[in-house]
């Protein structure tokens, strides 16, 4: 799942390259939620039968909810309130959704979303690899 993150992360920047601003926000938003998906996984011991309600839990989009089901949020709220540019990056992240692929975010959008997610001091995504 991260390597899935990772390539995202690359598709996004290479479509904003190519001005193409509504991919490029999408699949970063989608990055976040495949690296807070790596870490649930991380968290499945490999002969444990998950408990019913974190597998039903995981199959969302909501980055806040998987926050929680992957046990983050007490971790989260430390960080950011250490943090503000972090806050402030996890403020734009987590305004993400699946919806955006019914939505034409501009290319300032796109940026701004990339950036919160990829910011190597203060990104989102820099900070769940720690849990991941």
């Amino acid at each position: 799942l991260l390597e899935l993150a990772n390539l995202r992360i690359k598709e996004a920047k290479v479509l904003l390259n190519m001005n193409c601003p509504e991919g490029s926000y999408y699949l970063a938003g989608y990055a976040a939620e495949l690296a807070l998906k790596a870490c649930i996984a991380r968290k499945t011991e490999r002969y444990e039968f998950p408990d019913k309600m974190r597998v039903q839990s995981s199959y969302t989009h909501d980055l806040v909810k998987l926050v929680k089901v992957a046990g983050l949020d007490a971790e989260l709220d430390e960080a950011t309130g250490k943090d503000h540019d972090l806050r402030e990056n996890w403020m734009v992240v987590k305004g993400s959704s699946e919806q955006s692929r019914y939505m034409r975010p501009s290319r300032e959008e796109a940026e701004v979303l990339l950036d919160a997610l990829s910011n190597r001091k203060h990104g989102v995504y820099r900070w769940l690899r720690h849990y991941c």
